[in-house]
């Protein structure tokens, strides 16, 4: 018998159960005497009984859960599941609105989920400057719609020229279109991913990977370029100049703070997030490298502050230092240039001046390795300046060589 419920029993009703009005239809009273429909049915394949809610007593009354349960019992008598139906209707709606998301929002998205874990700001600056430059076609499409042909427009131009770029590239829309799947915002295959699919279509990058080494001058010029510098003003040529005597990185030098400076203690301690290992770093600081800081204004909370303001000057002033000095010359490859006089001019163990350059350690030795050798690696920096501060032989003069990237 059908309609055994009426309003006023559903309203009266106290003990918990299940109060059948037929045609699968339920009122479930629960334990804390809350109410709520449910249309059951038994499943064709399975035999098993099925539940599908219908919604709480005070949203949903009784003659709606009748209209409710008239289509589901119709749905059944056509072979359809109500709840897998319930379900793929969710997700149309959500891939429809998954439509007007682009696939720009979604890599704001992906950063933004992923920020916290990426192990310094760099990092995050690096993932948006390359999706930026080398993705702008994709950004303002939906994401859903991103297929095999759009990834291969984007990466083409650069697959074979800048191999490891256009690597990274391709590694970073895998990620943002797997989080848009996981998030449904997409469905189907990944057309960026590589294995079976991309590497079907594109060379493979180790058979196109040249490696490209830094341009450094030979440490035998050091002295004679460092006169030159000397000469120099303004920030950039003092930053390029702090650069090589501490053997640091361009970017750790350009967004150098005084608070990571103890000039009496003759340290720089440059934290972790600033360091491409992740890892802080101490760096001891030679006479001449404390002398030329103790010359600079503090006019900001940055050693080198840019033209914007509250922030540090770029990369790119510094290599115009060096560049109206020597032309093609490149500022990381003074790290080469260091490493080669340590190896070939002294005697400190490769350890040491691995150090110095803030290399990670790697496998067993990683383990085992307790400190930073800064005592040692001091006493190198100031032989290292001291190197620095002389002028070269008359006649000994060298080309370019090729430095190995840090």
């Amino acid at each position: 018998m059908n309609n055994r419920l009426t309003a006023l029993s559903v309203k009266n009703r106290k003990a918990p159960g299940r109060y059948g009005d037929g045609g699968g239809l339920y009122l479930f009273v629960r334990p804390d005497l809350s109410k709520t429909w449910v249309f059951r049915w038994r499943d064709r394949t399975t035999g098993k009984l099925r539940d599908k809610g219908l919604g709480p007593v005070w949203d949903v009354t009784l003659e709606e859960a009748r209209r409710r349960a008239a289509t589901y019992r119709q749905q059944v008598r056509e072979g359809i599941d109500p709840i897998d139906a319930a379900r793929q209707a969710r997700a149309a709606v959500k891939l429809e609105r998954a439509r007007r998301l682009t696939f720009g929002q979604c890599c704001e998205k992906y950063m933004d989920a992923h920020r916290e874990s990426w192990r310094n700001a760099k990092h995050a600056a690096q993932w948006q400057s390359t999706l930026d430059t080398y993705c702008a076609s994709l950004l303002p499409l939906p994401v859903a719609e991103i297929d095999t042909a759009l990834v291969i427009k984007a990466l083409e131009p650069i697959w074979t020229t800048k191999t490891e770029t256009a690597t990274r590239v391709r590694q970073r829309i895998e990620a943002v279109l797997n989080w848009a799947t996981a998030r449904e915002f997409r469905t189907g295959e990944n057309p960026a991913r590589w294995r079976g699919h991309l590497d079907k279509l594109l060379p493979k990058p180790t058979k196109l990977k040249n490696v490209e080494h830094r341009a450094a001058l030979p440490y035998s010029e050091a002295g004679a370029f460092m006169a030159e510098l000397r000469q120099q003003k303004g920030l950039g040529a003092s930053a390029l100049e702090l650069q090589i005597l501490t053997a640091c990185r361009p970017g750790e030098v350009a967004g150098a703070q005084w608070a990571e400076f103890d000039l009496e203690g003759a340290t720089w301690t440059i934290p972790g997030e600033r360091m491409k290992a992740g890892k802080e770093h101490r760096v001891p600081l030679s006479p001449p490298a404390v002398a030329l800081l103790r010359k600079l204004q503090r006019v900001s909370v940055y050693v080198f502050p840019g033209t914007k303001k509250g922030q540090p000057i770029t990369t790119a002033a510094m290599l115009k230092a060096l560049r109206t000095i020597r032309p093609g010359f490149d500022a990381h490859g003074f790290r080469s240039t260091f490493r080669d006089w340590a190896a070939d001019q002294t005697a400190y163990p490769r350890d040491v001046a691995e150090a110095a350059l803030a290399h990670a350690v790697q496998g067993v030795e990683a383990v085992y390795r307790r400190t930073d050798l800064l005592n040692k690696r001091a006493r190198l920096m100031a032989d290292w300046a001291k190197y620095c501060a002389k002028a070269a032989p008359a006649g000994n003069v060298t080309g370019i060589r090729e430095g190995v990237k840090a």
